[in-house]
């Protein structure tokens, strides 16, 4: 989350004309992330968030990401819902740019996840696979393995000023993961970023999941993938095997993982590993002047990638 554009009293007025959420109490913007513009709103009829869409999600994507957000919450997943209009719409513009309105969920993100929220974590990541078979509606991947080189291509001089050699580094990663990456896999609906920052949780539990903008049919391991190692990395850069072990016991409390599963996560973490570190890279030096944002640094993921380079089969439990 992040806020690039900004909206007037007379804009939003004007939006909410189209609703039934009576008048405007409060509203703010929220200074996280790095995609969307969005912004807490407070009205006669209760509290929600309001969406800018800015940067790399296309408009023609939107009716699959809503559409997605709409039947988890239509299947008891605990999601924010879109807020239809009176017309029954929920993607409207405001300042030119695709913009829609969701339920505001109650929780907490947390910033250290102990072992116990890496469990929670793993059980609601796994509830949001089989929540989502049977959508009707397909989106590729297209921040996955096939595009890593063609990215990394552009990006070899930022790697290089962010660390002199790096670019060697990577691009042996990359040749690796072009030669190693597992195929065959059970696929579904990814999240695709399962940060805790997209997760919420209440006395301890998972509560909800949200920021649905990368969701895509991929495997559904790499969704796991992806969740190692954002939720089980220390500060220091050390992955915390307990933690990765509670994640995959409370996932697969819910769906169990196949042997293929078992043996594909040392190579699919580092691919998720990869694909944060590019996007981060790009991100770098791409934020605008004067967003409310910060963007993310991409050393934190270049320190997880030697991690899954110099020791491949730490993710291999049991």
């Amino acid at each position: 989350m992040a806020v690039y554009t900004d909206i007037t009293d007379e804009e939003l007025t004007l939006l909410l004309a189209d609703y039934d959420l009576g008048a405007p109490l409060t509203f703010k913007g929220i200074a996280e992330g790095v995609e969307n513009s969005n912004f807490l709103l407070e009205t006669e009829k209760g509290r929600f968030i309001l969406t800018v869409y800015e940067k790399r999600v296309r408009e023609d994507e939107l009716p699959f990401f809503l559409g997605l957000m709409r039947w988890l919450a239509d299947k008891g997943y605990p999601s924010a819902a879109p807020v239809r209009d009176r017309a029954g719409e929920t993607l409207k513009r405001v300042r030119g740019k695709p913009c829609v309105l969701v339920e505001f969920l109650t929780g907490l993100s947390v910033r250290r996840p102990s072992a116990a929220h890496c469990r929670e974590a793993g059980e609601g990541l796994a509830r949001l696979h089989l929540a989502g078979e049977g959508f009707p509606m397909r989106r590729e991947n297209d921040l996955g393995q096939a595009a890593w080189a063609p990215m990394f291509a552009r990006l070899k001089g930022a790697a290089d000023d962010l660390k002199p050699g790096l670019s060697g580094l990577i691009e042996g990663d990359l040749e690796r993961l072009a030669a190693a990456w597992p195929t065959g896999l059970p696929e579904g609906i990814i999240h695709a970023d399962f940060f805790p920052d997209n997760v919420f949780f209440q006395t301890g539990k998972f509560s909800a999941a949200f920021d649905f903008y990368f969701a895509c049919w991929d495997a559904l391991a790499y969704d796991i993938a992806v969740a190692l190692n954002a939720w089980c990395f220390e500060a220091d850069g050390s992955f915390n095997i307990t933690s990765a072990r509670a994640m995959l016991t409370g996932y697969e409390a819910h769906r169990p993982l196949s042997q293929a599963e078992k043996d594909a996560l040392p190579a699919l973490a580092h691919g998720a590993a990869m694909r944060f570190f590019l996007t981060r890279l790009a991100d770098w030096g791409a934020t605008p002047a004067g967003a409310l944002v910060k963007p993310k640094d991409p050393l934190e993921y270049e320190r997880k990638l030697a991690v899954h380079r110099s020791a491949p089969d730490l993710l291999v439990f049991g």
